[in-house]
């Protein structure tokens, strides 16, 4: 006999679970209880629910499932970088990483297993997206990483970056609603311009965002400035090149009034150069705008390489004397290829297969 597969209870809102218990003959506020417990107290297990008689706790587990993500392993870098590779309940793994930098303890998330759009610099877009993670499956990564945060650190949580596996606007219901219960005094109450979400360039959800009035911040991984030089990097510049992308970002500027993060990863002989850096100047000034210039880290595979440290430098002095705010960014957690760029699960997906 085939296995019934039990709904997952995250996947429900707070009125379908009243309606639930209601059906079931009994008190509305169970489901309330229930709520609580799942997105505020981060409960797991429906036995630790312990203002649930056993009874309650017993029909919860027949008719319903928690599908939690769990740790496979942790590695911490020489630069105390931690990067996890998740398991999810039907197998698959997705990756998540700690960064810890000055006071600033950053949660990178990933939204999808997988990405299916194929940037050449990314080791992520190597991989086939499987599929898109549910809103429990956010809201768990930053959960367990935020555990970390004090585990090893003793401080809390002071930032999330959608910058993991996958394109978060790509599974855009999905990531709206784990940042939701994670912003949510509901859930974890954290606060929402804490939270950068970071997108390749799909124009029409950048103006869903803007419609949508988020109140997270936005990052575009730009990395070139020209639409030649992005199309042979990143193929999803064919069907959104920077004329719409710029119109999409202008768009978001004025219904949020949010400055707009350019990300610009260096590689060597390709977009250092001063010509470069004068078309990334033109990009930045239609609407406020700030670059963090990325060190690439490698891939494997030789097809680019990082450039030359003091021509990143003087890519950033160029744009700050022309009054656009520009870092470098150095790169941490290479030595676990938890950098940007690097999470593919190199150590997981021969198990997945063989499992």
């Amino acid at each position: 006999m085939l296995q019934e597969v039990k709904t997952d209870i995250r996947l429900l809102s707070l009125t379908e679970i009243k309606e639930a218990f209601v059906k079931k003959g009994d008190k509305a506020f169970r489901g309330q209880q229930v709520y609580e417990w799942l997105w505020r107290k981060s409960c797991v297990d429906f036995d630790l629910m312990s203002n649930l008689n056993v009874e309650t706790r017993n029909w919860l587990k027949e008719n319903f499932a928690i599908h939690a993500i769990k740790v496979e392993d942790k590695q911490v870098s020489n630069d105390g970088t931690i990067k996890s590779g998740f398991r999810l309940h039907d197998g698959h793994l997705v990756e998540g990483v700690l960064i810890p930098a000055d006071e600033r303890m950053t949660a990178c998330v990933s939204s999808q297993v997988g990405c299916s759009l194929t940037c050449k610099f990314c080791a992520t877009g190597k991989m086939d997206r499987e599929r898109n993670l549910t809103p429990g499956e956010i809201y768990d990564q930053v959960v367990l990483i935020k555990s970390w945060a004090m585990q090893h650190f003793q401080k809390p949580l002071t930032n999330i970056v959608f910058m993991g596996m996958g394109e978060p606007l790509l599974n855009y219901a999905n990531v709206l609603k784990g940042i939701e219960m994670i912003t949510s005094p509901e859930g974890l109450g954290m606060a929402a311009d804490r939270i950068t979400v970071s997108t390749a360039g799909i124009a029409k959800m950048i103006r869903k965002l803007a419609d949508d009035e988020v109140r997270f911040n936005l990052a575009l991984s730009l990395h070139a400035a020209n639409d030649i030089k992005r199309n042979q990097i990143m193929p999803i510049n064919e069907s959104n090149n920077l004329k719409a992308v710029g119109e999409s970002l202008k768009y978001f500027h004025q219904k949020t009034k949010k400055r707009v993060t350019f990300e610009y990863i260096a590689f060597k002989d390709f977009n250092e150069g001063i010509q470069d850096a004068k078309e990334l100047l033109a990009f930045c000034k239609q609407f406020p705008a700030k670059v963090n210039v990325i060190e690439y880290n490698p891939t494997g595979d030789g097809q680019f390489e990082k450039a030359d440290s003091n021509k990143i430098d003087q890519f950033c002095a160029y744009l700050e004397r022309n009054g656009v705010v520009a870092k470098v960014r150095r790169s941490r957690g290479k030595d676990i290829d938890a950098a940007c760029g690097q999470l593919a699960n190199k150590k997981h997906s021969e198990a997945l297969v063989t499992e």
